[in-house]
């Protein structure tokens, strides 16, 4: 048997290893590329791109607790802690405690985090420029992938 055969049937046996067929790769460098995009854009802001999460959730609905934004962002509120914290310094939100319950942090808006979210207006716009996909494009990868991570919360 030449030495070929023998490559070829051994790549054969393990294509299903390689770097290019993984899909957690693909998602993973796609969301490297995603943050890099971004990352221009947040800087202007004064944001990372947790941050950024962060602050869509408290403009979505303010009066959140740490908790609230921690589940909607699918992470760990200890994680959140550092990041929230640092929102504060920079004047974009107030953390204060519950008055029923000590344990509960409840995060508002300032004024000036509420005028960040007109100037983040642009943001989506130049991402969709960027990705090179139309709107009902993505809205389709959209909604697969969250089918997926679905699916994926499941198997856990």
């Amino acid at each position: 048997m030449s030495t070929d055969h023998n490559a070829s049937k051994k790549a054969g046996t393990y294509d299903h290893l390689l770097l290019d067929s993984q899909l957690c790769f693909a998602l993973y460098s796609t969301s490297l590329m995603m943050t890099k995009v971004y990352k221009p854009m947040l800087q202007a802001l004064g944001l990372t791109y947790p941050q950024y999460l962060a602050m869509m959730v408290l403009w979505e609905q303010d009066g959140l607790t740490v908790g609230d934004v921690s589940t909607r962002l699918l992470t760990d509120p200890g994680s959140l802690t550092p990041l929230l914290k640092r929102l504060e310094v920079e004047g974009l939100l107030s953390r204060t405690r519950s008055k029923e319950d000590e344990r509960v942090v409840l995060l508002h808006l300032t004024e000036q985090g509420r005028e960040l979210r007109e100037k983040a207006k642009t943001i989506p716009s130049c991402i969709l420029g960027a990705s090179g996909k139309t709107v009902a494009e993505l809205k389709l990868m959209q909604t697969d992938l969250i089918a997926l991570r679905g699916n994926l919360h499941q198997s856990l």
